[in-house]
Parts: C-alpha cells; structure tokens; sequence
C-alpha cells in the first residue's frame, strides 16, 4: 500500500500564516523567551521527513539532532546551522527542514543546537560551529565528504566559519549550502523594498545587537559579504524574490564569482524568507528541498 502524503498548503495560505503567526512575534518589542516558545510551538504543526530517522547527538559539547535517511544510501554528513537570528531557533524549528535535506540528500543531517545571544554572544555560536565541523570530521571515514549549511543566521555562521577555516589552513568542507543567508549584520547597505512576510528590519537589528553588543557590525570579524572569497568551497545557494535579504545573495554570488568560486544561486519567485521550513507541508517548499539536496548529494559524491 502506497504511504499517504500530508496534505499541502497552497503558497499562498502559508504565506498569509507567516505574516499572520510569525512576523508580529519577530518583532522588537517581544521578549526573546517570547519568541522562542513561539517559534517552536508554531514549528510542530509541519512534520518531519518520514523516512528519516533523528537521533540525540552531540558535536563539539554541543546537543545535535542526527536526521539518518532510512532507505538512502549515505552520501556523506551536513553540519546544518539554523536561523533565528541568532537569538532564536532550535532543533524544534528546523527540524523539518533538516530532515527533508537528509531525505533528498541520502546524507546524515547533523543539526547543531550552537549557544544563542543575548545570553552567549559573539564569538560563542561561531565557536560551537567550528568545534563541531572538527569533530564531526575527527568522527567520519571520508571527513572529505562534509558539506556546511545553514539559513538566515546559520549561513553567516557558515560562511563565516570557512572563512575562518580557510584562513587557517583547515580543511575546508565539500561545499557551503547556505539559504537565505543573512550576510550584512549592519544593515547598512540593505533596501527594505520587498514585500517579506515574515522579516522586520527592527527586529533584524535588535538581534544584531545582542549578537555582538558594543561592536562595529561592518568590522571584517562580523562582514563575511566584505571579505576575499577566494578559495572557498562551491556555494549552493537559495534565496525568495520577496524577502529582504535577496540582494545579499546575489551580491555574494557575485563576489565569489568573481573570485573564481563555483556558484549555484536559484530564486524562487514569490516566496518569503526561510519557506523552507515548511517543506512536505507546501509544494514550493518541499521542491526547494529537494533541489538543494540534490546539489548537496553532487557536491559529497565528487569527493
């Protein structure tokens, strides 16, 4: 008997449930703790991938939740970073996500629960992310087939973290798959000309400011958009027309273009900051998914 699918939600009912649930609570005015109960109790209502298993781990000194496809052969392992800005955000709320990347992927989805601000900023969550890339590699047989991911603040965690590998002389992993990434922690640059359902430029900078208080946000340590690409990993990258952050995007596949970085940057038309986390619950999402694991699997099988 063939297994029954969820039903899915048109795009447009999500996005009126993202304006309507989500964007009021990411706002400045709504306490951290707030928000974080929130976030995770709106995140239940999308399941996770049937066919992956998820396990209690740990990278690092930090908990994990270990996706492990089921009937896929592994491919190799993701580090995956969630968003939140880096004050919000847990297993809980991406859960879903991981677990889809570890079905479409065939690889083991490690997702890290990094030490969020304000109670632990910068370079706390940065520091979780590197202890647990080094670990994960130290525990793995082809350490080489390790790819980085994250989205919105995961990606500047990740893209920050090769950075700071590369400069080191660390091994790098096979590939960056960053979504949505937050980039430019200022703001400075930005145009908030975009009809994003779900991002406050507001809150966006309140949480910048409890990520690194005291400090300059266009300094090279907290810029990864500013900072000499070359020699970076392939980046795999995905972006909604209709969020705040799409210039970031585009101008880091610029950047790294121009400095001799493979790019792989899809837009999807009409969706929101982070849709990816609905995936299995929404066509656009779960077809976005799987498009991204597909390009991790290519990234970890050339290696």
């Amino acid at each position: 008997m063939a297994t029954r699918r969820p039903p899915q939600l048109p795009a447009a009912v999500m996005r009126t449930v993202v304006r309507t649930l989500v964007r009021p609570v990411l706002g400045p005015r709504v306490p951290v703790s707030a928000q974080r109960r929130w976030l995770d109790a709106v995140s239940a209502t999308t399941p996770p991938a049937r066919d992956v298993d998820i396990r209690a781990g740990e990278l690092g000194g930090r908990p994990t939740e270990v996706m492990v496809p089921a009937t896929t052969p592994t491919t190799g392992e993701v580090l995956y970073l969630h968003g939140g800005g880096f004050t919000t955000g847990s297993a809980a709320t991406h859960r879903t996500l991981a677990s889809h990347l570890a079905s479409a992927s065939g690889a083991v989805v490690h997702l890290l629960d990094y030490r969020l601000a304000p109670e632990h900023p910068f370079p706390a969550a940065l520091d979780d992310v590197l202890a647990a890339y080094r670990e994960l590699r130290e525990r793995v047989d082809r350490p080489e087939r390790t790819v980085l991911a994250g989205d919105s603040a995961g990606g500047w965690l990740a893209l920050t973290a090769a950075l700071r590998l590369r400069d080191e002389g660390s091994p790098l992993p096979a590939a960056l798959a960053l979504v949505s990434p937050w980039l430019d922690l200022s703001g400075a640059d930005r145009r908030d000309d975009r009809t994003d359902p779900m991002l406050q430029p507001a809150w966006m900078a309140r949480c910048a400011g409890q990520f690194a208080p005291g400090r300059d946000l266009r300094s090279p340590e907290l810029a990864p958009l500013a900072a000499d690409l070359a020699g970076l990993p392939p980046l795999v990258v995905q972006v909604g027309s209709e969020e705040i952050l799409l210039d970031e995007s585009v101008r880091l596949a610029q950047r790294a273009r121009a400095a001799g970085v493979p790019v792989d940057l899809r837009r999807f038309d009409g969706m929101w900051h982070v849709f990816q986390v609905s995936a299995g619950s929404v066509r656009e999402s779960t077809t976005a998914v799987a498009a991204l694991g597909e390009a991790v699997a290519a990234h970890l099988s050339a290696r």
